[in-house]
């Protein structure tokens, strides 16, 4: 099936509005006028968090109007054209929330054919990283790509957190040469897309979590899927790679 790309002008609409919301949120980190609460399944959530959402199910709403919206703070919108946008207000509240700069701005648009275009921003260290479906994808400091590193010894392998890794899988890891390294998040997506790092892995996440992902990786030239092996936002955990690492990585992740 012949695929077509997205329009430039839609993905530079997303990137300003998520770097607009980066912006927002900078109002209130390291802030003492930050306020914290908890949702009903325990994570948390911010003034920062809620400002960001609203911020953009306004503006999407207003440009892109019939298009569905899934965000993490409020209920869905439905869709009347077919098209929906993803997004997540904080992607690393956690980091967020603790003064880490790490935390990202995550949005997503997609249609009939998976997701076309994606965007992290990362407002506290001034980065963003987007692509558009047969664009690329692009930073600040232009195309960027994956690493061509193309053995697990050596590879930078993110993950958000380790404490929801067995032992026997961190150990396999090790054994197998990796670096560990946390506070992944988009962050870590980001890192892997531009080269930076090998692999990031998410054991558990919600598709707003991970919307971007298809389409940066593909664009950068590596690959996205859950810990099965499949494409797509929806499995609940998520895989990224520079594609040379990939099946390895999933099979140890298997066997932990």
């Amino acid at each position: 099936m012949n695929i077509p790309p997205i329009d430039q002008a839609t993905v530079d609409h997303a990137v300003a509005l998520t770097q607009e919301a980066g912006r927002r949120t900078l109002r209130w980190f390291r802030s003492p006028d930050l306020h914290l609460e908890h949702k009903d399944d325990g994570t948390p959530v911010t003034n920062a968090d809620l400002d960001a959402e609203r911020y953009l199910r306004h503006e999407l709403a207003q440009g892109f109007p019939g298009d569905g919206i899934l965000g993490e703070e409020e209920a869905p919108t439905p869709s009347r054209t077919g098209r929906r946008w993803i997004l997540d207000p904080i992607d690393g509240t956690k980091a967020f929330i603790r003064g880490v700069p790490l935390y990202a701005n995550l949005l997503a648009l997609e249609d009939e054919y998976g997701i076309a275009v994606g965007v992290i921003n990362l407002p506290a260290i001034g980065e963003t990283v987007w692509a558009g479906r047969g664009l690329g994808c692009w930073s600040e400091r232009g195309p960027a790509r994956v690493s061509d590193h193309a053995a697990l010894a050596g590879a930078a392998v993110m993950t958000t957190s380790l404490s929801r890794w067995q032992p026997d899988r961190i150990k396999a890891f090790r054994a197998a040469g990796a670096m560990l390294r946390t506070w992944g998040d988009g962050y870590g997506y980001a890192l892997v897309a531009t080269g930076r790092a090998t692999a990031m892995v998410d054991l558990i996440v919600e598709p707003y979590d991970v919307g971007p992902m298809p389409v940066i990786l593909a664009e950068a030239g590596g690959r996205f899927t859950d810990l099965s092996g499949a494409p797509g936002i929806a499995g609940g955990s998520g895989l990224a790679t520079n594609g040379l690492i990939h099946d390895e990585v999933l099979a140890l992740l298997r066997e932990g």
